[in-house]
């Protein structure tokens, strides 16, 4: 299983921006997925996550800005970024749950990382 981050890039604060990951391979169904983030010299942290049913948890400081979303059939994650500040830019990596066959356990996997960068 791979996960293909894309669609970051550099963008003025107050902007927005849209991060996609596209998982390919044996993919028999996912579980939570997410997207996470690491900014230069800090640790990577959750931003989004959300569960097979739906149900979303943001990091409070993107609360009412980032919104994730999620399309099974297209195996594919997404972040919807507005109101971009300076203190959002960081590597996103996002991960998914995924489980190969029937009856096997879910396994975390990770995208690559695309760099989003916000200019003040």
């Amino acid at each position: 299983v791979q996960l293909q981050a894309s669609g970051g890039g550099l963008v003025q604060a107050g902007g927005s921006m849209r991060v996609s990951c596209a998982a390919s391979g044996i993919i028999f169904s996912f579980g939570d997925m997410g997207w996470y983030r690491q900014a230069p010299g800090k640790r990577r942290e959750l931003v989004a996550s959300i569960t097979n049913g739906g149900g979303t948890n943001y990091a409070d400081s993107v609360k009412g800005r980032f919104t994730i979303s999620r399309d099974n059939a297209a195996n594919a994650v997404y972040l919807q970024m507005s109101s971009l500040k300076p203190e959002d830019t960081a590597v996103y990596y996002c991960n998914a749950e995924v489980r190969r066959h029937t009856g096997s356990s879910y396994f975390t996997y990770w995208g690559q990382g695309t760099l989003v960068t916000v200019s003040s």
